[in-house]
């Protein structure tokens, strides 16, 4: 997990965030355990309660379960929970978003998959000409 935290959300929902990618990533598997509560609180230097309300929103959700004694589990079919929910968010909140600057900027499905493969170096932007500055004539109406 990465020990940077931004101010845009609380530490306990970070901390839910970076286990759900995890999960998604395939990292922590159904059936494996979380860390502790005390050992992510002494790594990241974070309040053990924080953590635990992190955790508990995992519980929550029914991505995780608390066995008594033993620590707290990743749930059975808590990977296809998230793939499903995740989906649903980035098609209803992000999407449209990015869907509208690709209208907006006139990208084909050729060139997203290929801008996906290519990412331009230095260079190349120091190569190619400014073709976002138009001359004087072309902003006249």
């Amino acid at each position: 997990m990465d020990r940077e935290w931004n101010d845009s959300q609380p530490i306990y929902r970070q901390l839910r965030d970076k286990v759900v990618a995890m999960i998604l990533d395939g990292v922590l598997k159904e059936g494996d355990p979380l860390p502790s509560v005390r050992n992510v609180a002494a790594e990241y230097r974070v309040n053990p309660l924080t953590v635990l309300k992190g955790y508990q929103q995992l519980v929550d959700e029914g991505l995780v379960e608390t066995r008594r004694g033993r620590g707290m589990f990743i749930n059975t079919g808590a990977r296809s929970l998230l793939l499903q929910g995740e989906r649903q968010k980035f098609l209803g909140e992000e999407w449209p978003r990015v869907y509208a600057t690709i209208q907006r900027l006139g990208l084909t499905a050729e060139e997203l998959l290929n801008g996906a493969n290519h990412r331009p170096s230095s260079e190349d932007a120091q190569s190619k000409p400014a073709e976002s500055n138009p001359s004087e004539k072309e902003r006249e109406p």
